[in-house]
């Protein structure tokens, strides 16, 4: 299953991650691809707001993963663009994330493909002159469910 959405403002972005937010669940996995200042942190901003995690998000692209524990359930925002392709190689903790109580989200995930669980959502971010595009894939029964459910409470209305 696959769902676009085109935004035109910032708010717009964060409205449809907002409501992506409101219906996550433990073990869920985004990954999220597109090219510098494609709106990957800003989506995962509108994630945390819809989470109920009222501080700040970052893109923890020095620290590598960010963890919000104040949401209905925890956010771990990961950026694996500064590891590159050694990424799969270091020794994070990937699983203990992946397969944890809460949310994980991770920009460049591209550079972890061989340690992803199969079943996740793929989030692409093109930007255009006029708008941004977001695309989501399920890879799996549970990820298709979840975009099942984005779908009824956020409608593809772009």
């Amino acid at each position: 299953m696959m769902l676009t959405y085109h935004t035109t403002t910032v708010e717009e972005t964060q409205a449809v991650a907002r409501a992506l937010g409101a219906i996550v669940q433990p073990g869920d996995l985004l990954c999220l691809s597109g090219d510098l200042g494609a709106g990957k942190t800003t989506f995962t901003q509108g994630l945390a707001r819809g989470l109920g995690v009222e501080e700040p998000v970052s893109s923890p692209t020095f620290t590598i993963i960010k963890e919000y524990d104040e949401g209905r359930i925890p956010l771990y925002h990961m950026d694996i663009y500064r590891l590159g392709e050694s990424a799969a190689e270091e020794e994070l903790g990937f699983d203990d994330y992946f397969y944890g109580e809460g949310v994980s989200v991770v920009e460049w995930a591209e550079w972890l493909q061989e340690v992803l669980p199969a079943d996740r959502v793929q989030v692409v971010h093109n930007l255009t002159p006029t708008h941004r595009e977001i695309t989501f894939a399920a890879t799996g029964p549970r990820s298709e469910a979840r975009l099942k459910e984005l779908e009824k409470t956020c409608p593809t209305w772009r």
